[in-house]
């Protein structure tokens, strides 16, 4: 199930004319969640959703509440106290220990489909975008806005005699790019694709990247690394693997990468290794234009593919996130 709200929004707009849908929206959160505030699902009136709002179990229930949004037009809210022992969520049996406040909407061609084609289509042109939902119960207006026009003070839930909003931040999905096209590559490919990352795979050799192999890469490329440099997904990828086993194209993805904006760039092998492909390319490590994570991944364990694969890309999330990588229980500070 897709769940990045580009992904949901590229269905929508396929079918946004021949079914009735309704746009829902943790607006609030307190205590434990499943998911946070700015989480977003799309519902239409044949009974299917995209995307989840909770761990599966408030789904069911969120569908029957929008029902209500195309028997008037209006905005509805609805509330989800896992706290309070005579609330709905007790009786549908979640014990998260949470409140989950959702806003429901209406999207149809009377209220400009809540702007969400101009949102489809800023994140789809890789643009960040600010998005405002009004949240009083009226008929919804919508605005999509840059960061520009917005106070990050505003960012969040405002309730007030004056407004009633919720403003959020979207960005567009993380874009990797893969440099090798090898069987080892496959469940990186697929493993980025179901996590909703755009994709691309590059190798020049014949025989690599087949595209029967690599059904979810969005793109593939079998161009020399050196015929890339004025590419423009240099400018948009926000990681790169480097996964040749090859020390002259490792070398040549390498020396390519310092022109991207990549936050994240993983070179496969052993570090004695990686000097020799730092010689090949003519670059120092200390002179690179972002830090390379080598020998790449996180200590996961495992030795398939799918577990080297999953390493990578956890190390790669991590950074693209901001996360840090590490336990949240702390498990592994606690002794046996």
């Amino acid at each position: 199930m897709a769940n990045r709200i580009n992904q949901l929004l590229d269905y929508w707009n396929l079918h946004k004319d021949s079914q009735q849908w309704v746009l829902a929206t943790i607006i609030q959160t307190d205590g434990s969640s499943y998911r946070k505030a700015g989480a977003m699902m799309m519902i239409n009136d044949l009974g299917q959703y995209y995307g989840m709002l909770s761990g599966g179990c408030l789904e069911s229930d969120i569908m029957r509440q929008a029902r209500r949004c195309w028997d008037n037009g209006f905005n509805r809210i609805v509330e989800y106290d896992m706290r309070e022992e005579e609330d709905l969520a007790w009786k549908l049996g979640i014990g998260c220990g949470g409140m989950v406040k959702i806003l429901l909407q209406p999207v149809n061609n009377e209220n400009q489909y809540l702007m969400l084609t101009r949102l489809n289509q800023a994140l789809n042109e890789r643009h960040t975008v600010v998005y405002k939902q009004n949240i009083d119960l009226s008929v919804p207006k919508n605005l999509v806005l840059t960061e520009e026009q917005i106070d990050p003070l505003e960012f969040g839930l405002t309730d007030t005699a004056e407004t009633a909003c919720f403003i959020h931040k979207l960005k567009p999905a993380p874009y990797i790019a893969i440099f090798g096209g090898g069987l080892d590559a496959k469940p990186v490919v697929a493993i980025a694709a179901e996590l909703g990352w755009k994709t691309l795979l590059v190798d020049p050799r014949v025989g690599y990247a087949k595209e029967g192999y690599f059904n979810g890469a969005d793109r593939i490329e079998r161009r020399e690394f050196e015929e890339l440099v004025n590419e423009e997904f240099l400018f948009n990828i926000d990681a790169a693997l480097v996964l040749t086993h090859n020390v002259k194209l490792d070398a040549s993805a390498l020396k390519l990468l310092q022109n991207s904006n990549a936050q994240y760039i993983g070179l496969l092998g052993p570090v004695h290794r990686t000097q020799r492909v730092l010689e090949t390319a003519n670059l120092e490590l200390k002179g690179l234009t972002t830090r390379l994570a080598n020998p790449v991944g996180l200590r996961l364990g495992g030795e398939l593919p799918e577990s080297i694969a999953l390493s990578m890309l956890s190390e790669a999330h991590a950074v693209i996130e901001k996360g840090n990588a590490e336990s949240i229980s702390g498990i592994f500070n606690t002794c046996p």
